[in-house]
């Protein structure tokens, strides 16, 4: 079986979401994912909650381009975060197609994160959406074990965690802990590369991570690893954001760069990608 490749919106945000879908679509991806909750202040907001007229149109541009929405974001946990106020934006996500929700700790108090986070599995459930916690070293959750031991503290079916490469090694992960997180948990996973040597500060962690990663394969990332220990099959958001390059290369051209450079890894790993 072949595995299904999207492209994340981080990788083109400069685009609207309907021009992602666009992009996707001519990048030769599958799916796409959609960012309906901006994850930080300084990101342009989108009217994508409820059935607004770029709603529609998305809708319209998946249905007429033939791809799939993958996952959507960013639903972040905080201490004052009021679970159910999520609600009307999970159901826009469902509306559009998507399966799986990216979902960030911002809590240092595990208990009350972990309650809430079941809390979010609970109202995703009816709607077809599984919840995964994405550990990020900067956040409250920041190894893969911790997000895996919350997710497991909810008992929830549809409890997942998500792995970024970047995320994982900047977290202190390697490849062999995978094998602790049980497969059912793993219902996606991102892509991309960073050099090997880790930021030793929080700002160039975070200016790498949302700025200036690099495509598979040109960096130092145990990325042969990683998607040796993940499913063979799993679907692969492809996380790119390279602002320098977006300064002289069009949207389209780097998912295609991305894209291609993807392809070849997996074919070396015998694990090749759907296409559309």
């Amino acid at each position: 079986m072949k595995r299904a490749l999207s492209l994340a919106a981080l990788t083109v945000l400069e685009l609207s979401p309907p021009e992602m879908v666009g992009c996707a679509a001519d990048a030769g991806y599958s799916h796409v994912g959609l960012r309906l909750l901006p994850a930080t202040d300084n990101e342009p907001t989108w009217p994508l909650i409820g059935d607004t007229p770029m709603v529609r149109e998305i809708e319209h541009r998946l249905a007429d381009r033939g791809l799939h929405a993958l996952d959507i974001e960013i639903f972040r946990l905080r201490p004052d975060t009021v679970v159910t106020g999520y609600l009307p934006a999970l159901e826009t996500g469902a509306r559009l197609g998507a399966r799986h929700v990216l979902v960030a700790g911002n809590d240092p108090d595990e208990a009350r994160l972990s309650e809430r986070f079941a809390a979010l599995c609970a109202l995703g459930a009816p709607l077809g959406l599984t919840m995964d916690l994405e550990p990020m070293p900067w956040t409250d959750v920041k190894t893969l074990q911790q997000a895996a031991r919350i997710a497991a503290a909810s008992g929830a079916p549809n409890a997942g965690v998500l792995i970024d490469p970047i995320h994982f090694d900047r977290g202190g992960n390697v490849a062999a802990d995978i094998a602790a997180v049980p497969s059912p948990r793993l219902h996606y996973a991102q892509l991309c590369d960073a050099p090997a040597e880790r930021p030793h500060d929080v700002p160039t962690l975070l200016r790498q991570a949302r700025a200036e990663r690099l495509m598979p394969g040109d960096g130092g990332l145990d990325l042969v690893g990683i998607l040796r220990a993940l499913p063979a099959t799993l679907p692969l958001a492809l996380e790119v954001p390279m602002q320098t390059l977006a300064k002289t290369v069009p949207a389209v051209e780097r998912a295609k760069r991305i894209r291609a450079k993807t392809e070849a890894l997996l074919a070396m790993l015998g694990s090749p990608s759907l296409t559309r």
